[in-house]
């Protein structure tokens, strides 16, 4: 792969959480999976940016949907990955699965 090819920490974590909330991938759920399953803090503004520049990489596709009186008449934009996504997060964890192989427990020397 050529340089720029691999995906950020924070782009794998968001691709992850798009991919663990399917039909439900929008905004709000995606910074609240990352906050639940990393204990990180994820401002929503990043959560939209690391969007934004997914979805230009063509990794990620999103509509948006119906404006609902429960939001104030404001609509939802939801994502979902592509298989270009998919392919890039799997080239990714290969890439860092790689680098570690043959390490002894790195962990252990703190």
């Amino acid at each position: 792969m050529a340089k720029g090819d691999y995906l950020g920490e924070f782009e794998q974590i968001v691709l992850l959480a798009v991919l663990r909330l399917k039909d439900n991938a929008y905004g709000v759920p995606i910074r609240q999976e990352i906050e639940d399953r990393t204990g990180r803090s994820a401002a929503i503004g990043a959560v939209y940016a690391t969007l934004d520049r997914l979805e230009g990489k063509g990794y990620i596709s999103s509509h948006v949907a119906d404006p609902t009186a429960e939001r104030g008449g404001r609509a939802k934009r939801f994502f979902q990955l592509r298989p270009e996504g998919l392919l890039a997060l799997k080239n990714s964890q290969q890439a860092v699965r790689q680098m570690m192989k043959g390490l002894k427990t790195v962990w252990s020397y703190s």
